[in-house]
Order: structure tokens, then C-alpha cells, then sequence
């Protein structure tokens, strides 16, 4: 690992540690997430701090993945951590495909805000079941869009849109004729409408998840982003790393939660000697070591393959799954180990079961990157016997 990302990881932790946590009792945390004045106060201490958008130099370059795992996995040692750092999602994945696709103007306009951390975006994509819209699968998508002279009209219905809610900056996804495209949006519009915030389980990023109404939205042509039809040539380049990252974020959030059972288990006492001296609950805690260990493995490893230039399509496929589900099995234990204090507010363990659990349905559930897996062990076979 480079010294320059390890200078950097430890000037994260430290102020997560010092700085950050001490907020995750502050009371303008919501069930759709903390407030905007929260998000931007601790942004300014991310920025006096020195390590706001820390995973992108001053002079515009990204770390490689493999750095960016280790400073994103100290933003994660608490829910607040990603937001005040400006390493959460959505805005770290569209910042990162911004940085790949967009144009210089487009740069100038959306993306040197977010890299500010001055405001937020979202990313519209997903769309309502009930209407047989895009969800796991993208190529259902139902929202359309035409040319309309120099501008494009947009019409449809999005769900689930993680931040729209408060958000400055959208990146809506629609077909034409030629196929998936994307548009960069200044935020609000009233052609965006917010039907609901609907309620989740997690309850981290600012502005919940929404299901919007999109109404004949006017885009000028030159906020379209790349070429009519390469939509989801663009979700690609987006998609691996923006899965990678959440492994990276929640295993720090894994992480704590460890360090917090760990105690528990070392300073309560039951039936004449600590918890930890119990092999059911020691043994939890041995198996979750195990579980984040190979978990840290497996992001690494991911890593290392889109450093190489690789799409990683099929690596980030398999790192997410083994992440999640190792993750959520870690804070499964870590509240079970701490019984009815693990259930409770009382520390941030019940948060992260809440927040990991459903971090095994982002960016694709487990069983459709294991169907698309099995897809490519046929593909390969049918390969190897020609």
C-alpha cells in the first residue's frame, strides 16, 4: 500500500474517531437520514480537517482502488463518516463517473460541486415493480425520451432514488430510439416531482429514498452525458466500482461494530465470568475476525483487477456477495452478543445490522449476481468445448 494512502486513511480515522462520532447522537438524525444543515456542518469540519473527498487529490486525479479501499473503510467506522467525509453514496460513484464521461463544461458545472462537497446528487435509475420497470434487471426500463429541437423531453417513473430528496445535482436515466441514455439535471426542477419518501430499514443518506414522477423535463441537449444509446456502456463504467466502495464503507461500519461487541463482551459478566469467556459468545467473535478478514481480502482483491483497467464486472459480482453477506453476518453476531443491549439505540451495532442488511439489496441482491455469475460459468464452458 502507497504511503500516501496510508497518510491519508489515518488522517480519516482519526477524525471520524474524534470529530464524527461523537455526532451520532446528535438529534437531527431521521429515519430518511440526517438532515442537510447536520451533513454540511460536518463537512466543515471535514474540510478544516483536510480530508473532505479525500479519495480525489487536489489536482482532480482518484486514487486507485485499492488506495481508495482503505480511506473509504476508515470513513465507515460510523454512519456519519461517509456524508462528512463526501465519500458516500450516491454522489462517490457519480463523481466517479463524472470524472470518466462527462465533458469539460460538464465537469465545471456538476462535478466540481460535488468534489466541493458543497451539494449532493442523485442517481435515476430504478423504477416502481408495479409498473414492470427497471430494477435488477436495467434493460426494463420504462422512461422515456425524445428530442424535442435543442432540447430533450424526459417522461416516466423512478423508485427508490437514494437522496433526491434535497439534492442538487440528478443523473436520470431514459431511452430513446437509439437506446439507454443519461442526462445531467440541475436540482430541484418541477418537472421532478417527489411522490413519497418511502420508509426503509436504513436510515443513512440524506433525503431517504424516493419514488419521483418525471413530467415532460426539458434537457438541453448538452447536458446529455456521452452519446444517445450508450447509457448503459456508462452504468458499467459506474457499476463496479460504486459496488466495491459499499463493501468498503460498510466493512468499516462492520468494523465498529466488532470493536463495540468486543467490549461489551469483555466488560459485562454472566453466570460468574465474562461473556467472552463463554465459547458461544467467544466464538462469535473469533468467526466474525474470520469474516471481516476475508471480507478485507476480498475487496482488496476486486481492487487490484479494476486498477488494471478491467471493467471487473464478474469480480465485483462475486466481491459484493462474499462482502455482504460475510458483513451481515458479522453485525448479525455483534447484536447477538450484546442481547438486548445490541437491539437497542444504545449503540450504533443495531444501526449497522439495519444498514448491512440492506446493503445486501444495493446495487444488485445477491442472488442476481450469483445468477450472472452462473451465466458466465455457461458462457466460459460452452467456450472451452468449441
Amino acid at each position: 500500500m502507497t504511503e500516501r494512502a496510508q497518510q491519508i486513511a489515518a488522517r480519516v480515522e482519526v477524525f471520524v474517531r474524534e470529530t464524527v462520532i461523537p455526532y451520532e447522537a446528535d438529534d437531527r438524525r431521521g429515519g430518511h437520514g440526517p438532515a442537510d444543515a447536520l451533513v454540511r456542518e460536518l463537512r466543515d469540519k471535514a474540510r478544516a480537517a483536510g480530508v473532505l473527498t479525500p479519495h480525489i487529490l487536489p489536482d482532480g486525479s482518484h486514487l486507485t482502488q485499492r488506495e481508495t479501499a482503505i480511506v473509504l473503510r476508515r470513513s465507515g467506522l460510523s454512519p456519519l463518516g461517509p456524508l462528512a467525509c463526501n465519500t458516500a453514496a450516491p454522489d462517490e460513484g457519480n463523481m466517479y463517473l463524472l470524472g470518466k464521461v462527462a465533458s469539460a463544461e460538464q465537469k465545471v458545472r456538476f462535478l466540481d460541486p460535488l468534489v466541493a462537497g458543497t451539494v449532493r446528487s442523485a442517481f435515476f435509475m430504478t423504477e416502481p415493480a408495479e409498473d414492470g420497470g427497471a430494477g435488477s434487471d436495467p434493460s426494463m426500463m420504462q422512461t422515456t425520451c425524445r428530442l424535442d429541437g435543442n432540447h430533450w423531453v424526459i417522461n416516466g417513473r423512478k423508485k427508490f432514488i437514494t437522496g433526491a430528496e434535497g439534492a442538487s445535482v440528478g443523473i436520470v436515466m431514459a431511452k430513446s430510439d437509439d437506446g439507454a441514455c443519461m442526462f445531467l439535471v440541475d436540482l430541484p426542477d418541477p418537472a421532478i416531482r417527489t411522490a413519497r419518501v418511502i420508509d426503509t430499514i436504513d436510515s443513512s443518506m440524506p433525503g431517504g429514498h424516493a419514488e419521483i414522477d418525471i413530467v415532460d423535463l426539458r434537457v438541453p441537449a448538452d447536458q446529455m452525458l456521452g452519446a444517445s444509446g450508450e447509457g448503459f456502456k456508462y452504468a458499467q463504467i459506474r457499476l463496479s466500482p460504486a459496488r466495491l466502495s459499499h463493501c468498503m464503507r460498510w466493512l468499516g461500519l462492520a468494523t465498529r461494530a466488532q470493536e463495540i461487541a468486543c467490549g461489551y463482551a469483555n466488560r459485562r459478566h454472566a453466570f460468574g465470568k465474562p461473556l467472552i469467556d463463554h465459547e458461544g459468545v467467544g466464538f462469535m467473535l473469533a468467526d466474525n475476525l474470520i469474516d471481516l478478514q476475508q471480507a478485507e481480502l476480498m475487496i482488496d482483491w476486486c481492487a487490484g483487477v479494476l486498477d488494471t483497467g478491467s471493467l471487473g464486472t464478474a469480480e465485483s459480482s462475486m466481491a459484493k456477495v462474499a462482502v455482504s453477506e460475510a458483513l451481515f453476518r458479522v453485525a448479525d453476531r455483534c447484536v447477538q452478543v450484546m442481547g438486548g443491549t445490541g437491539v437497542s439505540g444504545d449503540t450504533i451495532v443495531e444501526q449497522a445490522f439495519r444498514e448491512i442488511r440492506a446493503f445486501r439489496i444495493y446495487d444488485g441482491p445477491s442472488e442476481v449476481h450469483r445468477w450472472s455469475l452462473a451465466k458466465k460459468i455457461k458462457r466460459d464452458w460452452k467456450a472451452a468445448q468449441a
